[in-house]
Order: structure tokens, then sequence, then C-alpha cells
């Protein structure tokens, strides 16, 4: 199954304080949607990109970039 890399990563807030998280491929993003609580519109979008992505659609990266951006940012755990 492939991973689907994207670029730059999108930095996100880990467990751990202090800690980020780089992520730059389609898995890592929906592992991560999937360890947050806040899921609104810009989750779902994101998410379903993923989903789409990681079945075999053909999404645009730069999509699932932005829309992982805009999810970590209305989750509050897009790092600075």
């Amino acid at each position: 199954m492939a991973t689907f890399w994207f670029s730059p990563p999108v930095f996100v807030k880990t467990e751990l304080v202090g800690v980020s998280y780089g992520c730059k491929n389609v898995r890592g993003a929906a592992e991560q949607l999937l360890k947050w609580t806040k899921r609104g519109p810009k989750w779902h979008r994101a998410s379903a990109l993923c989903l789409q992505a990681l079945g075999g659609e053909e999404v645009d990266l730069k999509e699932v970039r932005k829309d992982l951006e805009a999810a970590a940012e209305e989750e509050g755990v897009l790092w600075p």
C-alpha cells in the first residue's frame, strides 16, 4: 500500500509536552486524525481525503496537506 508523501510537513503537538510530530504523508495524517477529539467539519474533510487516498483513489496531496493543517488548527494542535 502506498504512503503518499507531501511537503512541507504539518507539525502537530503530541501527547508529550513540548514534543511535536512532523506529519509528511497520508498514513501519518490518518493516524494523527484518529487521535483527535474535536471532530468538526475540517476534521471530517481531512479524514475523508485520507481514506480516499488510502483506498486507492486519486487525491491531490496538496489538498490533503492543506486540510490536515486546517483540522490541526481546529483541534488546537497545530505546532507554531
